[in-house]
């Protein structure tokens, strides 16, 4: 009976020790996790109309890269794009982008960027600068982006649940 019990004092204790370093774990990688956005970047074509309505200041990207002037003795890898043949219309045609188009809003504590659309938006992408972390919460009217750094909190608040979509964009 003593070899019984000590059997499960050792199982009872295994036990413990076990739903202890998982408990942990899954703390530690939730707590790490919480402020990761997964939704994958959209990659959307910027046309000549959507470069001249962005209202942010260009930015300059680390995954850039600048390519050297073309020297006439090289072939191009690929065909130069057609010439377009058709007369340019005095209307906008629409954005390639399923929804509208696309603004950056540059802030002291990262780059949230929107596809705003007539009647809602999407998040591109959000990016914390330096020093700031980042969380962001969805639902079906409205979509907010927080960095924060120490006590410092910038908002990027995109609403659209009664109206087209606006972007506010709040320090505090």
């Amino acid at each position: 009976m003593a070899a019984m019990r000590r059997g499960l004092i050792h199982v009872l204790a295994w036990s413990l020790a076990t739903g202890a370093a998982v408990t942990l774990s899954w703390w530690g990688v939730h707590t790490v996790m919480a402020g990761t956005a997964y939704d994958p970047p959209r990659a959307l074509p910027i046309t000549a109309a959507d470069a001249t309505t962005q209202e942010s200041r260009p930015l300059a990207s680390s995954t850039a890269r600048s390519t050297p002037p073309a020297s006439p003795s090289r072939t191009p890898s690929r065909a130069p794009a057609p010439s377009p043949s058709k007369t340019p219309t005095t209307t906008p045609s629409p954005s390639p982008s399923a929804s509208g188009q696309v603004k950056s809003y540059d802030t002291e504590g990262g780059r949230a960027v929107f596809d705003l659309g007539r009647t809602s938006a999407t998040l591109v992408s959000a990016t914390p600068g330096a020093g700031w972390s980042m969380q962001v919460w969805k639902t079906e009217t409205w979509i907010r982006v927080e960095f924060a750094s120490g006590a410092d909190r910038v908002s990027v608040f995109c609403t659209w649940h009664d109206s087209a979509p606006r972007v506010e964009v709040g320090t505090y």
